[in-house]
Formats: C-alpha cells, sequence, structure tokens
C-alpha cells in the first residue's frame, strides 16, 4: 500500500527513517534550510521555497501555479515502491495540502469529499493551505470540488506543530476494517 508520510520539519529525519520512505517532499519558505537527508537520492529530494499564506501579503511569496505543478509531477516520478514523506515547517497547511493534492493526482478518480474526511481523520489537525487547493483545482479542471472539500471539514483543531500521521493513496485504506 502506497502512502504518504506527512509531519513537521523537526520530525522529518524521524519520520524517513521510520517510514524508509524513498522521497521526500519539502515545502518550507525560501529563507528556511532545506534538510540534508543522506539517505534519499538527490533526484528524489524536491524542495519548494513559498510561504504559508493564502492572500498576498508584503514580503511573503504565495504559491504559485508552478509550484503546485511541480508538487503534481514529483508525485508522477515517485515510483510508489516506499512511502514518501511530505513535509513542512509545522506539519499542518502546506504539507497537508500537498498530501492531498497528491492523492487526486494520482488517483484522480477519488472523491474530493471523502479524501478531505479522510484527511480529517488522519490529522485532526489538518488544514490545508487553501491557495494551494484553489490552484490545484483549477489545473485538474475539478470545478471548485477541491475548494468546497477542504472549506468543508474547516479549519482543523488548534495545534502548534501537527504529528506525523500516513496517508494512502487510497482512502479506504486509512479506516480500520470492521
Amino acid at each position: 500500500m502506497p502512502y504518504f508520510a506527512v509531519c513537521p520539519l523537526s520530525k522529518v529525519k524521524q519520520t524517513v527513517t521510520e517510514h524508509k520512505a524513498s522521497h521526500v517532499l519539502t515545502v518550507l519558505s525560501d529563507e528556511q534550510d532545506v534538510p540534508k537527508l543522506g539517505t534519499i537520492a538527490p533526484g528524489n529530494h524536491k524542495a519548494l521555497g513559498f510561504n504559508d499564506i493564502a492572500s498576498p501579503l508584503a514580503g511573503h511569496i504565495m504559491p504559485e501555479e508552478q509550484d503546485v505543478r511541480e508538487i503534481m509531477m514529483f508525485m508522477h516520478e515517485w515510483d510508489q515502491k516506499a512511502p514518501m514523506c511530505i513535509h513542512c515547517w509545522m506539519g499542518v497547511s502546506r504539507a497537508t495540502a500537498s498530501a492531498y493534492i497528491g492523492v487526486l493526482t494520482l488517483n484522480p478518480e477519488v472523491d474530493e469529499m471523502e479524501l478531505a474526511n479522510a484527511l480529517r481523520w488522519a490529522a485532526p489537525f489538518a488544514t490545508p493551505n487553501p491557495a494551494m487547493i484553489k490552484i490545484a483545482d483549477d489545473i485538474m479542471g475539478r470545478s471548485g470540488r477541491m475548494v468546497d472539500a477542504v472549506r468543508a471539514i474547516d479549519r482543523g483543531v488548534n495545534a502548534y506543530e501537527g504529528s506525523p500521521f500516513v496517508f494512502p493513496l487510497d482512502p479506504a485504506d486509512l479506516y480500520p476494517a470492521s
């Protein structure tokens, strides 16, 4: 079962090791240092630099279409033989948006609302970056369904930092068998 291991920057080395991740997606602001991960081949580590903002703010970098396209291309390059670690600074917004976008990139038949509910179940603190979601929705031609689904699950519970969690490519794999 291929999956994303999502975490904050403070837990990235531990998460990569624990899950034996082969690929890492780093989404930090431009001024933050990208972690050095000796176990990850250089071509298997994608780092993007933009701030966690939903609308323009002086002195900050908005996520742009090219950033989201790079996330989607990186997902397609992943062979899915081992987990992919996705992290941002706190593991709450940019990383959860990237995981949500990643599942829909690789499994376009997944229902947006079902996936948003699965994200909420896996990570009660998840608050996917709405600008990233809007851009991905436009690229994928989903007519606002991604935006509506993420809006429907609302802001996650307050958390200074998210806890590492697993997010499978098939939302049905997330829930325990009954």
